[in-house]
């Protein structure tokens, strides 16, 4: 059969779309960063390194980087035979935790697929979206499954949302909202069923 090397799959490109854009940004971000550095190393202004304006672009650059990473794992290509270790997952988690209101726990060891990391990042941002109060999740991994447990005060529940990961959603999502619909063709293009449950006070994502 010959393969029509000429067309490429909706998702693949929204896929190839999302790490070209990731990549543009992260190069003039790292640019600001250093730029930091040297203002705050430089004799030239001495105390400028403890000012609360300097302190503050510093973290918005820093938070700023980590979620681009973030979403480059989540919304980038991946991969089959790409392989991420425990530490590079643990650091994108810290990223996304640091950015909002969520406490991110990651109980798993080894290493592990590139589509599988991607599938849990994508699930982190289903439950930010639940929980904009914040609360906590627990990403643990029972080989070869996963489940994401979250805790919460209160959440917000949107049910024709959720539809989404049970492939039946009634409305188109908005653009914040994309990562239901990716998670859920990820999960089918990987051959893995979701299960999600989610209430009031908290919930889980497993796949």
């Amino acid at each position: 059969m010959t393969v029509d090397t000429t067309r490429i799959a909706p998702g693949d490109l929204a896929a190839l779309l999302g790490s070209r854009l990731c990549h543009d940004l992260v190069s003039p971000l790292g640019a600001i960063g250093n730029g930091v550095e040297l203002l705050e190393m430089s004799p030239d202004y001495p105390g400028i390194a403890q000012s609360p304006e300097m302190r503050l672009i510093a973290e918005a650059v820093a938070a700023a980087r980590a979620r681009i990473q973030a979403y480059r794992m989540a919304f980038g290509q991946a991969q089959g035979d790409q392989r991420i270790g425990r530490a590079e997952l643990a650091r994108l988690l810290s990223g996304v935790e640091a950015q909002g209101r969520l406490t991110i726990t990651l109980e798993a060891e080894g290493d592990f697929t590139r589509p599988e990391v991607r599938m849990i990042m994508l699930a982190v941002m289903c439950m930010e979206t639940a929980m904009p109060w914040g609360g906590r999740v627990i990403v643990l991994r029972d080989r070869p499954d996963w489940r994401l447990v979250a805790e919460c005060e209160r959440s917000r529940i949107d049910p024709t949302l959720w539809a989404w990961l049970d492939r039946d959603a009634p409305r188109a999502p908005s653009p914040a909202e994309v990562h239901f619909p990716l998670l859920s063709e990820l999960a089918r293009d990987a051959g893995r069923r979701l299960r999600h449950e989610f209430d009031e006070t908290g919930g889980e994502i497993a796949f």
